[in-house]
């Protein structure tokens, strides 16, 4: 058990900095996205920020929960914007990634106390 919950914490680490480092150099893809709901430049750099902030705080035991937390949140909005613009797959994918964040939190909040 150990040993899975180290690599979805891996894996979650991996989606939620490269995730945040897509959006801080701007790639095309992200920007189109994104500007579609009025995400400008420097907000998604912000959210991007926020979201590689979370990935790095998540491999760490005394401040996981909150990476967590930030990195659920974050995928939360895009999870809202991916059903706005119709993409069912990648919104499935995001609301599962989401669901297993809440795990990881649950797990680590059970831990700290």
């Amino acid at each position: 058990m150990k040993i899975a919950f180290g690599v979805l914490l891996a894996i979650l680490t991996f989606l939620a900095v490269s995730s945040g480092l897509t959006k801080i150099v701007l790639m095309q893809q992200e920007v189109e996205f994104f500007g579609r709901y009025g995400f400008s430049n420097p907000l998604l750099i912000a959210f991007g920020a926020v979201q590689l902030i979370g990935g790095i705080l998540l491999p760490f035991r005394k401040t996981r929960f909150t990476g967590a937390a930030i990195v659920a949140s974050t995928f939360l909005v895009s999870l809202a914007i991916l059903l706005m613009d119709g993409n069912i797959p990648m919104s499935i994918i995001t609301a599962v990634v989401t669901l297993l964040l809440c795990v990881v939190m649950r797990l680590s909040w059970r831990s700290d106390s």
